[in-house]
């Protein structure tokens, strides 16, 4: 597998990346519908947009880089939210998301207590509504059809769940806010499952996972906790097969399989990144392969077998060295691309070959660099040639 870096500029807290139609210049937008790139290295790779969430306690916005072809990234500014954020790292993955069909992009506003809905077009950006979140510091949510959820870290902590209207508009769904585990639990992601019958939310500070059922109108029960492999879960996504793959803070990932009545059965349990602080992870299109955005500085790959076990790819876990730390990863929707949120350390603009050294170990445990999270993200090409 052929992999190099690239860096351009970007000051923000947390990111995702968009399906290949939602495009934000205008120029652009001929060029948009192409999505045929159902896998990593195949298709059609068009351009499309990276979408990232400033957190700023002045005002909240998104903000939005055009990625061309080829991957890289260009500044397009930033399209304010209506509500306020922490000013700091929110300690989680998943607080911006994009809807299935590329035509919503939700953002947490965690020092609000609300969530925003975008409509994403050729034009770029239109904010859509913005509704309490069911609870208070919303710093994680997930959607699936026209159901959207919320995870809340404030107080004793809660999902909530809401219907997305067909103008963005949310409405809460009845009997859908649950409890964590406990108060004080840490939380650090939730999301559905694929088939949208679950959802899966992260403690670190319990080392628990938490499923919950969901049902036909989008209210939830549970939740069921399963005691996670390994130490502090943090991120985590889904394969092809309901496998879970999740990254564990204190240096490690597992993988897991969900099966149809809500169990998590562990595959590979807390497999060693021997890189510092692994918090973020995503799974590529075609369920092959896994990567954790390690704070420290660096990003691990796994390949992932048929059965959900994971294995490093480089020995050392090394497989990308990211001068300064790591605050954020997300996949393009292709799965060609891996971009990678930096926070600190010197921006390059030209493609290098992957460092074979460590980076240094030491990060944060709650993967919350100190300090304003700012720098430059890497573009991690995943194409095989």
């Amino acid at each position: 597998m052929h992999r190099h870096m690239a860096l351009v500029a970007l000051a923000a807290v947390a990111a995702a990346c968009s399906p290949d139609r939602g495009v934000t210049d205008p120029d652009l937008s001929l060029a948009a519908n192409v999505t045929a790139d159902a896998g990593a290295g195949s298709g059609t790779n068009g351009p499309g947009a990276v979408y990232a969430l400033t957190n700023q306690v002045t005002g909240n916005a998104v903000a939005v880089f055009t990625r061309a072809a080829d991957g890289t990234l260009t500044a397009a500014g930033a399209v304010g939210t209506g509500g306020t954020g922490t000013g700091s790292g929110l300690g989680s993955q998943g607080s911006v998301a994009l809807s299935a069909d590329g035509r919503w992009l939700f953002a947490v506003n965690a020092g609000s207590n609300e969530v925003s809905v975008f409509a994403v077009g050729a034009g770029g950006l239109s904010l859509t509504s913005r509704t309490g979140s069911g609870g208070t510091l919303p710093i994680s949510l997930t959607a699936h059809g026209n159901v959207l959820y919320v995870l809340n870290a404030g107080g004793s902590g809660n999902i909530s769940g809401f219907t997305v209207g067909s103008t963005g508009g949310l409405t809460p769904i009845a009997g859908s806010s649950q409890s964590l585990s406990g108060a004080n639990v840490g939380p650090a992601q939730v999301s559905f499952s694929p088939d949208g019958r679950r959802l899966v939310v992260t403690e670190k500070s319990t080392n628990l996972i938490d499923v919950y059922a969901v049902d036909a109108d989008g209210a939830t029960s549970g939740p069921a906790t399963v005691a996670s492999a390994g130490g502090t879960p943090f991120g985590f996504a889904f394969g092809l097969r309901n496998e879970l793959f999740v990254s564990e803070a204190t240096g490690s990932a597992s993988s897991y399989v969900l099966d149809t009545t809500g169990g998590l059965t562990l595959v590979s349990g807390a497999v060693s990144t021997h890189q510092g602080a692994p918090c973020w992870a995503v799974v590529t299109a075609n369920g092959r392969f896994g990567y954790t955005g390690n704070g420290a500085g660096s990003v691990s790959a796994f390949a992932i077998a048929p059965n959900g076990a994971a294995s490093l790819i480089d020995a050392d876990g090394g497989t990308a060295v990211v001068s300064g730390g790591v605050n954020d990863i997300a996949l393009s929707h292709n799965s060609r691309y891996l971009y990678v949120l930096q926070t600190g350390g010197a921006p390059a603009n030209s493609r290098v070959p992957r460092p074979g050294g460590r980076p240094p170990h030491g990060a944060r445990s709650d993967c919350r660099p100190p300090g304003r999270n700012s720098g430059p993200r890497g573009v991690l090409d995943l194409d095989p040639h």
